[in-house]
């Protein structure tokens, strides 16, 4: 069965269900028996300091604001504090994970708009750049699936080697291209599912011409056709077409994929089947249920 990082700490109270529905996403994943949950417990947050500014660490270990509410959640607190140190530590431990089975998951979201000095946009930290440093002699392929460009973690390709992020977007969000990031931009009123096909094969051409040791999904549902974000043509069935095929070209080149659940703004009746359809796919693909 397909191993998912996941705790009760993950949850913290906030203006948005940003964070309420990973816990609403594992409790279906557990019920339906569709992954099995493996507790990260935590992590020491002088890592983080590999990735971003001390001061920023430091502030939001303490609460102290402006620097600790910058990722945008307006009340800080030692709960929310405990959620994305737990967060963190799924992202490393997801990551082992699938080096030694091919493939797992983080209920979790919230990385790619962090940047060096500060979060950004709902993102704390930047997990995605963390994994890069934490597994130094792997290289790193971020597909960014996300409605959203992932800003930060381009910004992360610049300083961090092992580090190469493709966003496939509809919103750019300040995303620049370069050497290790490039960008396709799929319009959210004219654009199609062959077009994000398409930009999905190619970003599994660049990671096999990178040579990349690990594939990081960003399974975003943002871009679903009923979000406030969304594309008006990316229907329920598209996203999980999506889903399938970027867990078969994994499969198939046989690269190793973590995948977490990135953006998504609906009710969370609606949210939550999107978010779960992810991990049906990733049993259909790699363990045929």
């Amino acid at each position: 069965m397909l191993k998912a990082c996941y705790s009760s700490r993950y949850f913290a109270q906030t203006h948005t269900n940003s964070m309420e529905k990973l816990t609403a996403v594992a409790e279906v994943l557990e019920q339906q028996q569709i992954a099995d949950l493996v507790d990260p417990e935590s992590i020491d947050h002088k890592i983080l300091y590999s990735i971003h500014d001390p001061n920023y660490v430091k502030a939001f270990m303490t609460g102290k604001k402006p620097l600790a509410t910058t990722q945008g959640f307006k009340n800080w607190t030692p709960q929310f504090r405990e959620a994305i140190l737990s967060i963190q530590a799924g992202q490393l431990l997801a990551t082992s994970i699938a080096f030694k089975q091919g493939i797992s998951a983080n209920i979790a979201q919230g990385f790619h708009h962090a940047v060096y000095e500060r979060g950004n946009a709902y993102c704390t930290f930047n997990g995605l750049a963390l994994i890069a440093k934490q597994f130094p002699h792997k290289k790193i392929f971020v597909l960014d699936c996300d409605q959203h460009g992932g800003n930060g973690t381009a910004e992360y390709t610049q300083s961090i080697t092992n580090l190469y992020n493709f966003s496939i977007y509809a919103l750019a969000f300040g995303c620049t291209s370069s050497e290790r990031s490039l960008t396709r931009h799929i319009h959210n009123k004219k654009g199609s599912f062959d077009e994000y096909a398409e930009a999905v094969v190619e970003g599994f051409e660049h990671a096999l011409d990178w040579q990349a040791d690990l594939i990081i999904y960003q399974a975003g549902m943002d871009c679903h056709q009923n979000d406030r974000c969304g594309s008006k043509w990316f229907t329920t069935e598209m996203l999980y077409q999506r889903d399938l095929m970027v867990f078969k070209l994994a499969k198939k080149y046989d690269i190793p994929i973590m995948f977490v659940l990135a953006g998504g703004y609906q009710k969370l009746d609606d949210l939550v089947p999107l978010h779960v359809n992810t991990f049906k796919a990733a049993n259909q693909v790699y363990f045929n249920s």
